[in-house]
């Protein structure tokens, strides 16, 4: 587990700036707080972030603005994700941007800054003048990003226990397979009983919805990556027709598919 105890200087007051970038195959940041903001932004995985009570699904091409002293935790079990971390001092008089979480697109100008600091990690002070003028500069185009809003709940639930981590993973590898609790059971060496109590004990949700919530947020990240259309998506992620996946997409998000893919290609 990473904690902020690795970044000892992400809380001095006399630090303007800090970065923190991370290759890994897991993450997890146990509940933490700093008294500075950030912004954190993912390639190449799926970012689980829990702030008071909810539980939030950072997808492809977004990014999360996190306040100074907002207690939160991150989660990643993806096989291998670049995780970029922001800190930014608190200033006066800050807009009503800055004083609140939210998932947002992050364009293709804001991606290309982002990914610009690969390489770089710590502190960064006014001595040195690119990366503190690059970092400033960052922060303040962020309000422009207001409108880039996903207009979709981002949301979903995400088990604790072992066993349902296991089986977590292995739905997350077999989406496009008709797998039935039965199946899911009998394969875990659980009984269908055992299993659906585990669901509603862990989660408070059966495993049907679980199942649904995985391929939805699965398909919000292929739709987001432009690679597939939208027949291959629902195929992809367990639907054997285009209506029913649209169905249950709008089901969860509210809006329908075809929508959320224009609104990301709009931003790109």
């Amino acid at each position: 587990m990473l904690n902020t105890d690795y970044f000892p200087d992400i809380n001095n007051e006399e630090v303007d700036f800090y970065i923190r970038n991370l290759n890994s195959y897991r993450i997890e940041v146990g509940t933490h707080e700093h008294n500075k903001s950030q912004l954190l932004y993912a390639e190449g995985g799926i970012i689980h972030i829990f702030i008071n009570g909810k539980h939030w699904y950072l997808p492809a091409r977004c990014f999360i603005w996190i306040p100074a002293f907002t207690p939160h935790s991150i989660l990643s079990y993806s096989k291998s994700v670049d995780m970029y971390n922001f800190y930014f001092k608190t200033e006066i008089d800050e807009g009503d941007f800055y004083k609140e979480y939210n998932i947002y697109y992050a364009d293709d100008l804001l991606r290309e800054m982002f990914l610009f600091t690969k390489k770089w990690n710590g502190a960064v002070t006014s001595n040195d003048i690119v990366k503190y003028n690059f970092l400033k500069t960052i922060k303040s185009i962020l309000p422009e990003m207001e409108s880039s809003k996903i207009p979709v709940i981002l949301q979903h639930a995400f088990p604790k226990d072992k066993k349902l981590l296991e089986i977590a993973d292995y739905l997350r590898d077999n989406l496009e397979k008709n797998l039935t609790i039965d199946d899911i059971a009998k394969k875990f060496g659980l009984s269908s009983r055992t299993l659906s109590r585990k669901f509603k004990d862990g989660l408070g949700i059966n495993y049907v919805r679980f199942l649904r919530s995985l391929r939805i947020t699965r398909s919000l990240e292929l739709i987001s990556k432009n690679q597939f259309n939208m027949y291959e998506i629902a195929m992809l992620v367990g639907y054997n027709s285009l209506s029913s996946f649209s169905n249950v997409f709008y089901k969860v998000t509210g809006i329908r598919p075809t929508e959320y893919s224009k609104i990301t290609q709009k931003k790109k």
